[in-house]
């Protein structure tokens, strides 16, 4: 039977369809917004699996065809997910995965498929509602339904779910995902915006995902499903107590990262963890998961008892405590910007490539048209940074993830193609971690480009901030190193300037987070971001005024619109004449600028030379030293620069009459000429003009006069 419910978010009706499309999913759901359509399933396997975690799988993507277009390349059909289908995947993963039950080890897929996409709805959000819905409705033991929506400020006002062409001219960009009791997760971009501001859409985006999380309630009344049941994990508490009387108190001191460094720490409770296996049977499979169990579970008792008990964080430092920074520039000597940031046990190494219009990326975005872009930030975290031994392998989700909000970050500090008509890229290696990465990548991404020589329009640090809730009790965290991560139950990352902020994100793994604790949050994250920036500003306040002389330096100038087509020649075979010839990299901009990009200052004034040569025109009353190219009975055709010539007629090229052309000129004779007239395409040359300007002005220089007789 089919079942439709409707509800209106932002002016639209949002639409949700069940029992038409893909039935045999153990949930589906048909979300349609505009005509935005998008399909989101939820289904499990068989049978549970013996795994002590989540095995959720989640698969966005978009099929060219929902928009009426046909994939490019060699291949003509979908290949590897884009940038943009992983980041939506992470982003319908994260708020979902924390409201599983406990227990649930069965594998579970989501898979939300855009099936027509309207070029004004963006199908991101309607992807996380739909998925939330799917398994709603599904026999799949998930009982909080979930809806997102992206919120915009445009003219002051916060606007629900902009349109692709507004978010472009908004001052925020925030997606903001949860149920009706709470927010669950986060994710934003700015142009320094106010903390303030940013509370107030947290506010606004929760009060429209309550209309919507009412309608998916309706839907699943009329589905009525029968769930499955989740039998909690087995833990034995006569063991657990047996462990704490043994090892409690030492588990507890190896805890302390104020007295261990964070290997160390890890070393002695993987001892005690040992110490444990050695006093169980191999062959009690059952009793060695029950005890590891109830060790990790005193461990994380230990960390919140100390957090919201004793009000103390493993390594001691003050809640709002960030650990030592230290910032260097200019570490590498052939890169055209590095920089290398640490906060505590925490490292990245920052470095900025400056490049070309050919440099930049192209996107090929299902409801835009084929755009470039000009910044990238790529994230690395090879297995060294965490003593770890692992293959090497492509960028995964995470390493996707925390690179573009590491990019949001930065990207509206940039300065206008116009004003800095550079392609940029970063790339952040980590070279340690305890404690957020992708912060770090933030503050070294705005070191490096100011050592690069980005004029920035400032500085932009980011901090890590996590909440322990429990009750009306609660801690916030400045500064969250890996152990207040893990058992923590939030992770609040913000970023941003003096002015405001910049990027945000942030996961929630209980739904008792207030508006309030946010407020307090963003404050507290604030008060830290301004302490970092002047750790940074003291090492680099401003952009470098010039670029290393290792980057391509930039060369300008202009030539008439109706010249392009002569620069660039007939395939582009006269530019890329001049190129070859050079070794420079030429952009030509459509309304005649010209970027010419070289290292070497003396290939980029041939180079600029050989331009001016092609792309010259003509002025009456301008002398030039041409070439005769060929001659007429009634004159000589002159090259007055390569590709133009104008008719030397017969009468101009002396001031006495000859009686043939070739009595005065020959082919290759190099002869200076002044425009007299430019009718069309047709320059008329003289000489003669020349030869009597000479004369006058010998003759008045000497003080002499000449007389004509008139015979």
């Amino acid at each position: 039977m089919v079942h439709q419910v409707s509800v209106e978010i932002g002016g639209r009706l949002l639409t949700f369809e069940t029992g038409k499309l893909a039935k045999q999913a153990h949930g589906a759901v048909v979300a349609r917004y505009g005509d935005t359509v998008l399909l989101a399933t939820a289904c499990m396997d068989s049978k549970a699996t013996e795994k002590d975690f989540l095995p959720l799988t989640v698969d966005y993507r978009e099929y060219t065809y929902s928009a009426g277009k046909i994939p490019g390349g060699f291949f003509k059909r979908e290949g590897r997910p884009s940038e943009r289908e992983i980041l939506t995947s992470r982003m319908i993963d994260r708020p979902l995965r924390p409201l599983f039950p406990e227990g649930w080890s069965t594998e579970t897929q989501i898979v939300a498929m855009v099936l027509s996409a309207d070029a004004e709805n963006d199908p991101d959000v309607i992807g996380v509602t739909a998925a939330g819905a799917a398994l709603y409705i599904s026999p799949i033991p998930f009982d909080k339904p979930i809806a997102a929506v992206r919120v915009g400020l445009l003219d002051g006002k916060l606007v629900c779910n902009p349109t692709v062409a507004e978010q472009k001219t908004s001052l925020l960009n925030i997606i903001v995902a949860g149920s009706d009791e709470a927010i669950v997760m986060v994710e934003a971009g700015a142009f320094e915006v106010s903390e303030e501001t940013v509370v107030d859409a947290l506010a606004f985006g929760q009060e429209q995902i309550k209309k919507i999380v009412g309608a998916i309630r309706e839907l699943y009344k009329l589905v009525n499903p029968t769930k499955q049941t989740v039998t909690p994990p087995a833990f034995d508490e006569t063991l657990a107590r047996e462990i704490e009387k043994s090892c409690g108190e030492r588990l507890h001191d190896a805890l302390d990262t104020a007295k261990y460094p964070k290997l160390e720490s890890y070393s002695r409770i993987d001892a005690i963890k040992k110490e444990i296996k050695a006093t169980i049977p191999e062959d009690d499979e059952n009793k060695m998961k029950l005890a590891m169990r109830a060790f990790e579970r005193l461990r994380e008792k230990y960390f919140r008892e100390d957090m919201l008990v004793r009000r103390r964080r493993p390594d001691a430092r003050p809640f709002d405590q960030i650990r030592k920074i230290t910032c260097e520039t200019s570490l590498l000597p052939r890169v055209h910007g590095s920089a290398l940031f640490t906060r505590g046990e925490t490292q990245a190494l920052a470095t900025v490539t400056l490049g070309t219009k050919e440099d930049k990326q192209r996107m090929d975005l299902l409801f835009e048209e084929e755009s470039f872009k000009r910044f990238m930030l790529h994230y690395n975290f090879p297995p060294f940074s965490v003593g770890e031994v692992k293959f090497l392998r492509g960028p995964g989700r995470r390493e996707i993830g925390h690179g573009a909000l590491a990019e949001r970050a930065l990207l509206n500090l940039l300065p206008s193609e116009e004003d800095f008509p550079y392609a940029m890229r970063v790339v952040s290696d980590i070279l340690e971690s305890n404690g957020s990465s992708s912060m770090a990548t933030v503050c070294g991404g705005s070191l490096a480009l100011m050592d690069a020589g980005v004029p920035m329009k400032s500085s932009c640090a980011g901090i890590a901030m996590g909440l322990v809730v429990e009750g009306s009790n609660y801690a916030i965290l400045t500064d969250i190193a890996g152990a207040e991560d893990h058992y923590g139950d939030m992770d609040f990352k913000v970023a941003g300037t003096r002015t405001g902020i910049t990027a945000l994100q942030m996961d929630i793994k209980v739904l008792g987070v207030s508006i309030n604790m946010m407020r307090e949050a963003l404050a507290q994250a604030q008060k830290a971001r301004f302490q970092i920036l002047d750790i940074m500003e003291a090492t680099i306040k401003t952009a470098k005024t010039e670029i290393s002389s290792y980057a391509p330096h930039l060369f300008m100038l202009s030539i008439p619109t109706d010249k392009i087509r002569d620069l660039i020649g007939p395939g582009g075979k006269k530019i890329r004449a001049i190129t070859e010839a050079t070794g420079v990299k030429i952009d030509v901009m459509d309304d005649g600028k010209v970027h010419v990009f070289a290292s070497d200052g003396k290939a980029a004034e041939q180079a600029l030379k050989m331009i001016r040569d092609v792309t010259a025109t003509a002025e009456i009353g301008k002398t030039y030293l041409g070439t005769v190219v060929r001659i007429a009975e009634f004159g000589a055709f002159v090259e007055i620069f390569p590709g133009t010539d104008g008719l030397l007629h017969i009468s101009e090229i002396a001031e006495q009459r000859i009686r043939t052309v070739r009595d005065a000129l020959r082919e290759g004779d190099q002869v200076m000429v002044k425009v007299l007239a430019i009718e069309g395409n047709k320059i008329r040359l003289s000489r003669k003009a020349l030869i009597k300007e000479q004369r006058d002005k010998q003759q008045k220089d000497t003080g002499t006069t000449t007389t004509t007789t008139q015979e």
